[in-house]
């Protein structure tokens, strides 16, 4: 059964539950990487010593706190008829544009965090980002990836791919623009063959 109905044109967001994803994410890090180093300096420093360590990363902390509900809400996702667009960021904001048939796959990625909080991410890759390992849109905290998923699959499906092999002709004065051009690289590759 679908939670979520993907329309086009309208904005949707991540999952309240993402920020709490971020908040836990925030507290492993500094539980695991954190912690084991900093608690001895702590314990077994002088004073001033203790505090130069503890003080940075208890401020560094402390910014990143702040800054996941303001990240949380900058995030925007939106489907158009012709493409997948995103924006997100605080300070630096980036924006993206992924057109319908440049894309070649929509994976959906749910780590053991994710299955706790109930989402999943739904990662879309273009054929200049196939070869790579990462994908050219991740988006984040989507409780009905499979929705999503077959929503972005059927533009994809009835989009034209831009670089197509085989298939219909295309047809119009761009086609009748391009083989008169490339008539026209003949008769030039002939002419320098003659001489």
């Amino acid at each position: 059964m679908s939670l979520t109905t993907y329309r086009i044109g309208e904005a949707f967001k991540p999952v309240p539950q993402f920020r709490s994803y971020l908040y836990a994410s925030l507290i492993l890090a500094v539980v695991v990487f954190v912690l084991p180093w900093l608690a001895p300096i702590v314990i077994f420093s002088r004073l001033p010593v203790a505090l130069a360590f503890a003080v940075p990363v208890l401020a560094i902390v402390v910014f990143v706190a702040y800054w996941i509900p303001l990240y949380h809400e900058s995030i925007v996702y939106r489907l158009t008829v012709t493409e997948v667009t995103w924006q997100r960021g605080v300070w630096f904001r980036q924006t993206g544009i992924v057109p319908y048939n440049r894309i070649t796959n929509v994976d959906i990625a749910q780590g053991p965090l994710m299955r706790f909080f109930s989402f999943s991410a739904v990662r879309v890759q273009t054929a200049g980002y196939s070869a790579q390992a990462r994908a050219e849109i991740v988006l984040n905290g989507i409780a009905d990836p499979k929705d999503l998923q077959e929503t972005i699959m059927n533009f994809v499906r009835t989009t034209r791919p831009v670089a197509a092999t085989g298939g219909e002709p295309e047809e119009g004065p761009a086609a009748d623009a391009v083989v008169e051009e490339l008539r026209a690289i003949r008769r030039l590759l002939e002419g320098r063959q003659e001489r």
